[in-house]
């Protein structure tokens, strides 16, 4: 189910990103107009709880404008005293497994924000998942500072040298800003599920 214009964004989503505190402040001032706009848009944050990096931030910042934000960590994340202290709602996993598959399980749409192999790889995992019918949901790489254009160039590579079908670039959108994410949301075409692996025709 996508968000369609016009109507309430009373929703939850996912967003993957780094939880490095040494990257520029550029893709901090991103993800905290992000959560700034998820807020105001009464879209709730589901990410991993962290409290630094680019999730500290978009935390903070949801939580500043008045918004939700459900954090889902594994315990012994929790135990490195990596969490963040004051969200909504936490939730505690036994392994990063269980948290990721809540993390897709709660969310109507997910966002990748710039971030790195933990970032890429739970932005790899939830294509994988759309590809194969196991989730519909939009999928937005907000593409800050550009971060995305040589990963967005190996897509189109895979679809070049037929590891990917042509159809599959309908998974994802790409966002250059925030703002752009929410409108994103709430105009995002329904996936056919006809174009999963298990249904599609040779395109």
């Amino acid at each position: 189910m996508s968000i369609k214009s016009g109507k309430s964004l009373d929703y939850n989503v996912v967003v993957y990103c780094a939880s490095s505190p040494q990257i520029d402040q550029h893709y901090f001032d991103a993800a905290a107009r992000l959560g700034e706009l998820l807020a105001l848009n009464g879209i709730t944050c589901i990410n991993g709880a962290g409290k630094q990096g680019l999730m500290g931030a978009l935390n903070d910042s949801v939580l500043r404008h008045g918004g939700k934000v459900k954090g889902i960590i594994p315990g012994f994340m929790v135990d490195a005293g990596w969490g963040h202290d004051h969200l909504t709602e936490t939730i505690v996993t036994d392994t990063i497994h269980e948290r990721k598959a809540a993390m897709a399980h709660y969310s109507n749409a997910a966002i990748a924000l710039p971030g790195g192999v933990g970032t890429l790889e739970e932005l790899a995992e939830i294509i994988t998942w759309k590809q194969l019918g196991l989730y519909s949901n939009p999928i937005v790489l907000l593409n800050t500072n550009h971060y995305y254009d040589h990963l967005l160039s190996f897509f189109d590579k895979m679809i070049e040298e037929k590891f990917m079908k042509s159809a599959h670039r309908g998974i994802w959108q790409v966002a250059s800003c925030p703002g752009e994410v929410i409108d994103l949301l709430k105009n995002f075409p329904d996936w056919d599920p006809s174009l999963t692996k298990y249904h599609e025709k040779e395109l």
